[in-house]
């Protein structure tokens, strides 16, 4: 199974920790976008939602490893933006992910625990972000798709693409050990 981890500045157009300010409340568009205390709305990038909610559908489990010192305020968007779902329902973004590594530090740390945590092989695990200095998280043997404005549907697909050319793998191949 292909693990999917995401960064929050590949989620989110701005980074909360020097642009959002106060508490977060749910906007009236159902947890699409939320806004701070000064005023300021805040959402996914376009694509994200469906990507998530198609990742998940998919059985994958995916991670979020981000670097922020503002911990409280990322989890606080990661609990109010909400995935829409086919039956109209929606769910907070955070359950989407079974690995959480929110705090400053190194990216390799949050792989590491992540891991340690998950049993997943690095091998097995892609990365999304949007800053070339985290591509040292490919000396544990993570892949690492480098981004620039946000996660696409494009994006995605070319990691993807790279994730399998990097482990000889066709589209029809499953990991070892996974049931066919």
């Amino acid at each position: 199974m292909l693990r999917i981890e995401h960064w929050l500045t590949c989620l989110f157009p701005r980074r909360c920790d020097t642009h959002v300010y106060g508490r977060l409340k749910e906007s009236e568009d159902g947890g699409l976008s939320v806004s701070d205390t000064h005023g300021g709305s805040y959402g996914f990038y376009n694509d994200v939602a469906g990507i998530l909610a198609s990742i998940e559908e998919k059985g994958c489990k995916m991670g979020v490893a981000s670097r922020t010192s503002a911990t409280d305020i990322a989890n606080q968007l990661l609990r109010s933006l909400r995935i829409p779902r086919e039956s109209g329902e929606s769910k907070p973004a955070l359950s989407a992910f079974e690995f959480v590594e929110i705090y400053p530090g190194s990216k390799k740390n949050h792989f590491q625990r992540i891991h340690k945590k998950s049993g997943v092989p690095y091998q097995e695990m892609l990365f999304f972000d949007d800053e070339s200095r985290n591509k040292n998280v490919e000396e544990l043997g993570v892949v690492m798709q480098l981004i620039r404005d946000g996660v696409t549907r494009a994006e995605v697909d070319r990691g993807v693409g790279e994730w399998r050319r990097k482990n000889h793998r066709s589209k029809k191949q499953k990991p070892e050990g996974e049931d066919q």
